[in-house]
């Protein structure tokens, strides 16, 4: 149903001016969507590697961690002594409006305050392994929440164009008509007016 406006030229104007600006602002936000869902399939191609190797680096760790409980015994005791990795740092990049996370991880290099008579090289093999997959695990996180923000950025900018498209749009052109009928109406009712104040003239000229 048309929105109920006073049928007049300049109600016309703002009217298909709203249209216009209804129209380019689907098409903008269309073109936000495909982008984004483009960005978000790359990604998501990139979460199914990472996880593959993943699960090849912590069955390879798990493995690595065997053999040095085997080679000292249990080496709970030895990970009291592993420093506190606090080189992780976010930040942030944009698509499309949206912040996607970056992490930045800097590597701590080995330096275990173990001494070499309770360790050995395949407990630094196990520790190295471990530490490859804090990397991967850092990769899969910041993949997996970009992923998630784009999910949701997507089905925002899809419930907008869809509003557009089915709601607002459709009202503009109906209201559009309605004042454009009603004026061309308007017009016939003054041009038959018009023309019969011609004709009673031109009788009593006549006469």
């Amino acid at each position: 149903m048309a929105k109920q406006v006073f049928p007049t030229k300049a109600n016309l104007i703002a009217t298909k001016s709203s249209l216009a600006l209804a129209k380019l602002g689907y098409d903008l936000l269309d073109k936000k969507r495909n982008v984004l869902i483009k960005e978000m399939m790359t990604l998501l191609d990139d979460v199914k590697e990472i996880r593959d190797k993943i699960t090849d680096s912590y069955a390879k760790a798990y493995e690595a961690l065997k053999d040095a409980n085997v080679s000292v015994g249990i080496i709970s005791d030895l990970t009291e002594n592993i420093p506190v990795d606090d080189g992780l740092h976010v930040k942030y990049r944009s698509v499309m409006g949206v912040e996607l996370p970056r992490i930045e991880y800097e590597e701590t290099p080995l330096r275990v305050g173990y001494g070499f008579e309770t360790a050995n090289s395949r407990v630094d093999y196990a520790y190295l392994c471990f530490s490859e997959v804090k990397k991967l695990t850092v990769k899969l996180a910041e993949i997996e929440n970009s992923v998630y923000r784009l999910a949701n950025a997507i089905r925002q900018t899809q419930k907008r164009a869809n509003a557009l498209k089915n709601i607002s749009i459709p009202q503009f052109e109906k209201t559009v008509k309605f004042i454009s009928d009603a004026l061309e109406e308007k017009e016939r009712e003054e041009f038959t007016r018009q023309k019969v104040i011609k004709s009673q003239k031109e009788k009593k000229e006549a006469h």
